[in-house]
C-alpha cells in the first residue's frame, strides 16, 4: 500500500535535472567527450545504419542502370529506468553542520545545505556506477544496463582481438596496442574522431613503458593527451582492467531522459510523518548505451 508522506524539502522537474545531469555526466567517458550523448530519449531511439555495395561505380551508358544495393539496418538505443532510495539519520551528520543551521532543538530542522550535501554525495555514487555501466554493465544485474563491452562481445560484426595472457603491463603494452592498430579497418583508420579507449591500468602501463624509453617528459600532464602512433588514447575509468576498444566517438551513444519532465530528485524529511530523525533520498533516472556499426569497432579482450 502506498505511503503518504509529508515533503518538506523537494527538488523536482527542471531543477532536479541539474542534479541528475551532474550525476550522470560526471564520469570520465562522458565528461571528457568520449561518447555521443543523446538526451531526452524517453523510451527508445533508433540508430540507423546504411550499407552500400562497394562496386557502385560502373562504366557510363545512355540508360539508367541500378549499380548496387542499399541495405538499411538499425540498432535501438533504449535507456533503462533506475532509482535510488536511501534513508539516513540526521543525527549522524549533526557534527558537520553548526547549531545555527540545524537548530538547537532536538527536533532538527533540515537546512538546504544539508539537502545539497546529501544529493551531492549520492550523485557522486551515481556518476561512478554509471561510468562502470557504460563499459562493463550487464542488464541482468540489478542497477546495471548492458555496457559497450557487453554489447560488443555478443556482436559477431565487431572485430575481435585476443589479448595477452594475464593482461596488459609495461612489458607488453606496446605490442598489445599494435594489435589494436593493426585490426582497425582501413576505412575507419583515417576518421578524425577515432580513438583507442583504454582501461586505467593500460594507460599506466603505457606511460611506464614510455618513461623507460626516456620519453617521460611527454606526459607531464598525467593521463591526458596520450596517443599511440598518432591515435588518441582515451582513458575510460569504467573500462575493465586490460580491456581496450578502438572506435569513433560518433559511433558510440549514451542515451538518457535526464532532461525530460519525469526526472526528479527528492529529499524527504520524515519527522513530520513518523516522528523519526530520518531523511529519505529518492532519485529516478534512465540510462543506456549503444553503438551504430559493429564492424567499425575493434574490441581487445585480455586472455
Amino acid at each position: 500500500m502506498p505511503t503518504s508522506v509529508s515533503i518538506t524539502s523537494t527538488y523536482s522537474g527542471e531543477f532536479a535535472g541539474e542534479y541528475i545531469a551532474a550525476a550522470l555526466l560526471s564520469g570520465s567517458t562522458i565528461e571528457n567527450g568520449g561518447i555521443t550523448v543523446k538526451p531526452n530519449v524517453k523510451y527508445k531511439e533508433v540508430i540507423k545504419k546504411v550499407a552500400t555495395d562497394s562496386n557502385i561505380i560502373k562504366d557510363a551508358s545512355c540508360d539508367f542502370t541500378d549499380t548496387g544495393a542499399v541495405t538499411l539496418t538499425e540498432r535501438v538505443l533504449a535507456p533503462e529506468q533506475f532509482q535510488i532510495n536511501m534513508e539516513l539519520c540526521k543525527g549522524d551528520f549533526e557534527s558537520d553542520w553548526s547549531a545555527l543551521e540545524m537548530g538547537y532543538s532536538s527536533f532538527d530542522v533540515l537546512p538546504s545545505s544539508f539537502s545539497d550535501f546529501l544529493i551531492g554525495h549520492v550523485s557522486g555514487l551515481v556518476a561512478e556506477k554509471t561510468e562502470q555501466n557504460i563499459w562493463g554493465g550487464v542488464t541482468a544485474n540489478a542497477g546495471e544496463f548492458d555496457g559497450l563491452i557487453t554489447l560488443a562481445t555478443a556482436d559477431a560484426d565487431v572485430v575481435d582481438v585476443t589479448g595477452a595472457v594475464g593482461g596488459v603491463d609495461a612489458a607488453n603494452v606496446i605490442a598489445e596496442l599494435q594489435k589494436v592498430i593493426d585490426a582497425i579497418p582501413n576505412a575507419v583508420y583515417s576518421k578524425s574522431d577515432l580513438a583507442i579507449y583504454v582501461a586505467p591500468n593500460v594507460a599506466k602501463a603505457y606511460i611506464a613503458a614510455q618513461a623507460a624509453l626516456g620519453y617521460a617528459n611527454l606526459y607531464h600532464d598525467g593521463k591526458t593527451n596520450l596517443n599511440f602512433q598518432g591515435l588518441p588514447l582515451f582513458v575510460a575509468d569504467g573500462l575493465t582492467a586490460s580491456y581496450m576498444m578502438a572506435a569513433q566517438k560518433s559511433n558510440l551513444f549514451f542515451g538518457t531522459g535526464l532532461l525530460s519532465d519525469h526526472n526528479e530528485v527528492r529529499v524527504l524529511d520524515m519527522a513530520n510523518l513518523d516522528g523519526s530523525d530520518n531523511v529519505r533520498i529518492v532519485m529516478r533516472f534512465s540510462a543506456g548505451v549503444q553503438y551504430g556499426i559493429g564492424s567499425d569497432i575493434v574490441l581487445y579482450t585480455p586472455s
